[in-house]
């Protein structure tokens, strides 16, 4: 009489471990999914001329191709919030991971058609790759750890940043083809797309009456209808252009043509931006938390951010330009604190979309004015006659979307939980 109530705790705790391992193996494999989405970001800041030849185009034009990667990003985040709420991990994640298969396979062909859609392709499935990765570190760890894996995950984002410039540079410089380098990208995101189809834990979703479109569209419109919610995608996007189109787009062509870098050098100072990443994001996310507030640690972050980019702008020498991009690097970890305080300033119940709505947002400021920087500074290499004062333009200007950055942190809700024990005393 006693065996089967004791059998059934037993087989239930089981099935749950199991469930758990199968979660935290398949956040794994997400930061996989991470790390090669970041590395397909990246890659291209180091073959833009090898880009501007097989597409028959100049470095604007190329600019132009890259940039489509942020437009499907930015409105696809909206898609894959919702997806993973209606239909689970198991079918969202992997069929992101395949879209961006097919775009590193179709930008390796050498035209410009192809190339537009490769990169609109690889943008749309990169949108499911951290969204994805912290729908699944919710289900595989406790809440004491889940802070730790978000870390760990955005730590091996911006370390495939960093590989898609400090590796693919040196291949490149070693006779490794351009077009090789997407195959690779391709292949293995289909590798690991495969395998997270196969460990992923299935969902139920139960199916009501409000399960429809309007039930997918509340959210947003409760996130969309907040205020904060806008100043905190537009204070993390600013934040984020800097380094997306800044380093990871034309820095690398900035430092070899305005400051004579040659090719090893200019990759190799590029690359530190997104290797303080790796650093300044748990760090700063630590240090917010330790502190109890957030807007400090932000603005902090940011003022970093603007001084560490004025040494890289008015100083000459590589020591110091290497130097100042991996503080610039560290300090722009601020960059996902309005990612915690977007989810501060919303209900409970929408802190999922909150993270789709502010991901749309902030890749949305960065689809805006990526072009404008390419308009107004990227067409210079062709006919500057001072490299210097080029030079110092494009890091006046975003030094410009910083100072900007900072003001409109100013006006955000603090939301740590000093400000919160303090209102309650």
């Amino acid at each position: 009489m006693t065996t089967k109530p004791i059998a059934a705790p037993l087989a239930a705790d089981a099935t749950s471990g199991w469930r758990i391992h199968g979660y935290q193996i398949a956040w794994g494999l997400a930061l996989c999914f991470y790390f090669l989405e970041y590395a397909s970001r990246s890659a291209p800041a180091v073959m833009i001329e090898h880009l501007a030849t097989a597409f028959g185009t100049t470095a604007i034009g190329v600019s132009a191709i890259l940039g489509t990667y942020y437009y499907t990003y930015s409105t696809t985040s909206l898609i894959a919030g919702a997806a993973l709420d209606r239909v689970g991990a198991k079918k969202a994640v992997p069929v992101g991971i395949f879209i961006l298969a097919i775009g590193c396979l179709l930008f390796a062909i050498p035209t410009a058609g192809a190339g537009y859609a490769g990169r609109l392709l690889q943008g749309a499935g990169s949108a499911f790759a951290f969204t994805g990765a912290v729908y699944l570190a919710s289900h595989g760890f406790s809440a004491r750890w889940l802070a730790t894996a978000i870390g760990v995950t955005q730590c091996l984002g911006m370390l495939g940043g960093s590989a898609g410039q400090f590796v693919v540079g040196p291949w490149l410089e070693h006779g490794v083809g351009w077009q090789s380098i997407w195959h690779w990208l391709g292949i293995a995101s289909l590798v690991v797309g495969v395998l997270l189809f196969v460990i992923t834990p299935s969902e139920t979703r139960t199916q009501t009456a409000g399960s429809g479109w309007a039930s997918v569209l509340r959210p947003y419109s409760i996130v969309f209808r907040n205020p904060q919610s806008y100043l905190c995608g537009v204070v993390a996007g600013l934040l984020f252009v800097p380094t997306t189109i800044g380093d990871m787009t034309w820095g690398v062509a900035f430092f070899q043509r305005d400051r004579m870098f040659n090719f090893h050098d200019a990759v190799v100072t590029g690359s530190l931006v997104p290797l303080g990443w790796v650093i300044g994001c748990p760090l700063l996310g630590w240090l917010a938390d330790f502190v109890g507030r957030r807007k400090p640690v932000l603005i902090g972050g940011a003022v970093a951010m603007l001084f560490s980019a004025a040494a890289i702008t008015f100083t000459s020498n590589q020591s110091a330009a290497e130097i100042g991009c991996l503080i610039f690097g560290i300090a722009s970890g601020a960059a996902m604190i309005p990612y915690t305080i977007v989810k501060e300033v919303n209900p409970d119940e929408v802190k999922g979309s909150a993270t789709g709505g502010i991901n749309f947002l902030t890749f949305g400021v960065t689809a805006l004015i990526g072009p404008i920087f390419a308009d107004l500074l990227g067409k210079g290499f062709a006919t500057t006659q001072d490299h210097v004062a080029h030079f110092r333009s494009s890091g006046i200007f975003w030094m410009t979307c910083i100072a900007f950055a900072i003001l409109l942190s100013m006006f955000l809700r603090e939301t740590g939980h000093a400000r919160k024990s303090a209102v309650a005393v």
